[in-house]
C-alpha cells in the first residue's frame, strides 16, 4: 500500500475547517499532520483552541467527535506557515483571506480550496471529479504562468456542484441549452459567522442570498467549459438561478428545467442518470452517484443531498429524479461560499408585495416543486 500524503488544514478551527478534520480522519489517502489557524489560536492545542476563552464551551460543530491524536496538535499562525514538509494543503477560509495566502502556499505545493477567490481566474479549473476530470491539464500551465511548484484548485459553489453532477449525463447524451434552477438551501451552508439570524429563518424561507445566483451561473459554464489550446472557453449554454434559505439544518433542495439539445424521453433520462459514474472509485463518492424516484413529494432536505430535477426535452416531456450527494467530501457540500449574511434587507424585501421577505420567491419555489 502507497503511503499516505502528509497534508496541511489552513482555517482548522472554522466550520468548514473542522468538516475537514471529520472527513479526513482515518482516511486512506491522507493523513492530517499540521493545523494552521488565526493569531487568536496559534499556539494552542487543537482542543484547546476550540474553546471559548471567556465561557470555556467546546466549539466543536461536527455530528462526530474529533479524533483524539489530533486534539494534542498545535495549530500554527497561518502568517508564518510555510507548507513545506507536506505534501498538499487544503484551505478552508474566506475568499479575502485565501486571497492572501493561498498564492504563497501555491509556491510550494498543491492547494485545495473551498473559497472562490481564484475560481474565476482564466488558468485555475473548477474541477468536480467524474464532470471535467480533463481540465486538469489547465494545472501545467497555471504553474508556468506563476512560476508555481504547486497550484491552486478551488472546489464549486456548494450550490453548483449539486447541480453539475446532475447535469453531466444530460449533457454528455443530449447536450443542454438552458438551466433554470431554484435552490433550497440550508442553514449551515451560510456557516456560523455571521450566519442567519434565527429570527430571519424560522418559519420562513429568506428569498435572496447575495452573490449565490451569480456565481451558479458562472462556475457551471466554466465546469463544461471547453478546454483547448488557449485555455478553456465557457459552455454556450444560459443558466438562470434563483438562490433561497431554507428553514433546514443542512442539505440542498434544487428545482432544475432543463432544455436539452437533443429530444429525449423521460424515461432514457432517469436511465442515465442511475448509470451515472460520478467518480465511485474515489473514498468520499457516493455510490451510486444518483438515485431516481418516482414521486414527486421529495423527502426533507437532509444528508445525503436531494436534488429535484426535472427535465425538459424539446417535445416538452418531463422526468422527475433525485441525485444523492455530490462526489466531493461532507465538508465541501456543508459550507457554502457566501461572502455575506443571507438574511434580507430593505432592498430585498422590495422584492415581494408588502415588504414580506418570503412571498414572491418562495411562492415560486414552491409552485417549481410541485408542478415539474
Amino acid at each position: 500500500m502507497a503511503a499516505k500524503k502528509k497534508v496541511a488544514l489552513v482555517g482548522a478551527t472554522g466550520i468548514a475547517g473542522q468538516q475537514f478534520v471529520a472527513a479526513l480522519a482515518g482516511h486512506p489517502w491522507f493523513e492530517l499532520t499540521r493545523l494552521v489557524g488565526s493569531e487568536r489560536s496559534a499556539g494552542k492545542r487543537y482542543g484547546e483552541a476550540l474553546r471559548d476563552a471567556k465561557t470555556g464551551a467546546r466549539r466543536w460543530w461536527c455530528d462526530v467527535e474529533p479524533p483524539s491524536s489530533i486534539l494534542t496538535i498545535e495549530v500554527e499562525d497561518s502568517r508564518r506557515f510555510s507548507p513545506n514538509d507536506v505534501d498538499l494543503v487544503f484551505s478552508a477560509v474566506e475568499a479575502d483571506v485565501a486571497r492572501e495566502l493561498e498564492p504563497r502556499f501555491a509556491e510550494l505545493k498543491p492547494v485545495v480550496s473551498t473559497a472562490s477567490a481564484f475560481r474565476y481566474e482564466d488558468d485555475v479549473p473548477i474541477i468536480v471529479p467524474g464532470v471535467n476530470w480533463e481540465h486538469a491539464r489547465l494545472l501545467p500551465l497555471q504553474r508556468q504562468r506563476r512560476g508555481w511548484r504547486g497550484y491552486i484548485t478551488p472546489i464549486p459553489n456548494c450550490t453548483t456542484t449539486g447541480l453539475v453532477i446532475a447535469l453531466k449525463p444530460i449533457h454528455d447524451a443530449f447536450g443542454v441549452r438552458k438551466v433554470l434552477v431554484t435552490s433550497m438551501q440550508g442553514v449551515s451552508g451560510a456557516g456560523r459567522s455571521p450566519g442567519v439570524v434565527a429570527l430571519d429563518i424560522v418559519d420562513n424561507i429568506v428569498p435572496f442570498i447575495p452573490k449565490e445566483e451569480e456565481k451558479v451561473a458562472r462556475e457551471s459554464r466554466k465546469i463544461f467549459a471547453t478546454l483547448g489550446e488557449g485555455g478553456l472557453r465557457d459552455a454556450d449554454f444560459v443558466v438562470s438561478a434563483t438562490c433561497t434559505r431554507a428553514s433546514v439544518l443542512e442539505g440542498h433542495t434544487e428545482a432544475v428545467s432543463v432544455s436539452m439539445q437533443k429530444p429525449g424521453t423521460p424515461a432514457e433520462v432517469a436511465d442515465l442518470m442511475r448509470s451515472f459514474d460520478g467518480g465511485k472509485e474515489l473514498p468520499s463518492a457516493p455510490n451510486p452517484s444518483a438515485r431516481n424516484r418516482a414521486s414527486i413529494a421529495m423527502p426533507k432536505a437532509a444528508w445525503p443531498l436531494r436534488l429535484a430535477a426535472f427535465v425538459r426535452s424539446r417535445r416538452s416531456t418531463t422526468a422527475s429524479s433525485s441525485c444523492s450527494s455530490p462526489t466531493t467530501p461532507r465538508w465541501a457540500r456543508r459550507r457554502g461560499r457566501c461572502s455575506s449574511p443571507s438574511t434580507s434587507t430593505a432592498k430585498d424585501s422590495s422584492r415581494s408585495p408588502g415588504g414580506c421577505q418570503c412571498a414572491g420567491r418562495a411562492r415560486a419555489s414552491r409552485s417549481t416543486i410541485g408542478t415539474p
